[in-house]
């Protein structure tokens, strides 16, 4: 009896083999642990090797893209004997491990085959400076294995006004016919700008905490956009709130000295570092040219703004008046003491230079700080 059923499972199985398997002394089916498959079914030669004619039969639904299915082993034989293949050996297999294959696109190569599309055409820029949106929350899309050319736009269509776009792609696969992709949403150009984070007034200096740096629709900023680090330290031209984007329009560098303000008048030469008051006529930033008007002489001074409130004036021009002070003083011996200075009359020579004796005993000359150097 039990040799009768021998024979009678084995003439089976030769009729699932083929006929040079049969002549090799028929190698026995064998069930495989782990099976990758890249089409939408399973088939009887991606579960066991040495399927013979029986390879190409399907008998499950393959998992989802990029997904693992388990299958237990019982369940597979008894599928299996449906389709007349007995004698599998499964040694010590539990279950099978089925994995569908696929080419994942992330949702950030979609909005940047988008963006490319796009780029330099309908008036837009370059694809970085792109930011797109898909209609519905796009995550990452799974697509057969066999997809493995690139995304090709085939068909763009862009209103600039509405900043709508619907585009078409092909990806071409392997012998068969290229899959369509269709995709709709909004795509706009945006740019780099520093953005106040607190309603700054006009007099303020922007500090580091005041501006952060986003990316805004490039409708938004008509002009030049500032970036974050050209505008930590400057001062705006006009009060603005919070959440604005700030162009270089906008800033100014801080003023040291503002109009009508009484500064500091410093008088430099060689030797010699005057300081006065004065008022300014103007308003002006660190390096600026400003006028300064000496409230005793009535005379107009123009300097270099040095710091707030300070306003320097070179003695360049002055200096023939200073040549024999100097040389006064350079020329003294080391036992003698120094000649004393006319510090009223070097005054004098520095902010006015009067023409005539009546005008040196009628000027004015206002309280100063004098410091004159070592002679040697």
């Amino acid at each position: 009896m039990i040799r009768t059923t021998l024979l009678t499972l084995s003439a089976l199985l030769v009729l699932a083999l083929p006929a040079q398997a049969a002549d090799d002394g028929i190698a026995t089916p064998t069930l495989r642990a782990s099976v990758t498959v890249t089409s939408d079914v399973v088939r009887v030669g991606d579960l066991i090797d040495n399927a013979g004619a029986a390879a190409q039969i399907p008998v499950y639904r393959s998992p989802d893209l990029g997904t693992t299915g388990a299958l237990p082993v019982a369940q597979v034989l008894s599928v299996l004997r449906a389709k007349q293949v007995i004698g599998v050996m499964t040694g010590d297999i539990k279950e099978v491990q089925v994995t569908r294959l696929a080419r994942t696109l992330a949702s950030k190569d979609l909005e940047n085959a988008v963006a490319s599309a796009l780029e330099r055409r309908f008036g837009l820029g370059d694809a970085a400076n792109i930011t797109v949106t898909f209609d519905r929350g796009m995550s990452d899309m799974r697509l057969d294995a066999t997809n493995t050319g690139a995304l090709q736009a085939v068909a763009t269509r862009y209103d600039a006004r509405s900043g709508r776009f619907d585009i078409s792609f092909e990806v071409s696969n392997e012998g068969t016919i290229p899959t369509k992709l269709r995709f709709t949403g909004t795509a706009i150009e945006t740019v780099e700008v520093a953005v106040l984070t607190r309603d700054i007034d006009r007099s303020e200096m922007l500090k580091s905490s005041d501006v952060a740096q986003e990316r805004r629709p490039k409708a938004e900023v008509t002009g030049e956009p500032a970036l974050r680090e050209r505008a930590v330290g400057m001062q705006l031209r006009r009060p603005m709130r919070a959440g604005m984007p700030i162009r270089v329009a906008d800033l100014a560098k801080p003023e040291f000295v503002s109009r009508d303000q009484s500064v500091t008048v410093i008088y430099q030469v060689p030797g010699i570092y005057l300081t006065t008051r004065g008022k300014a006529i103007e308003a002006g930033a660190e390096g600026d040219t400003v006028s300064v008007l000496n409230p005793q002489t009535k005379r107009t001074l123009t300097g270099v703004v040095t710091g707030r409130g300070q306003v320097t004036v070179q003695g360049a021009s002055q200096s023939a008046p200073m040549t024999a002070a100097i040389e006064q003083t350079s020329s003294l011996r080391r036992d003698e003491a120094p000649a004393p200075v006319d510090t009223a009359a070097l005054l004098r020579n520095l902010v006015q230079a009067p023409s005539s004796p009546a005008q040196i005993a009628q000027a004015q000359i206002p309280q100063a700080r004098v410091s004159q150097a070592q002679a040697k």
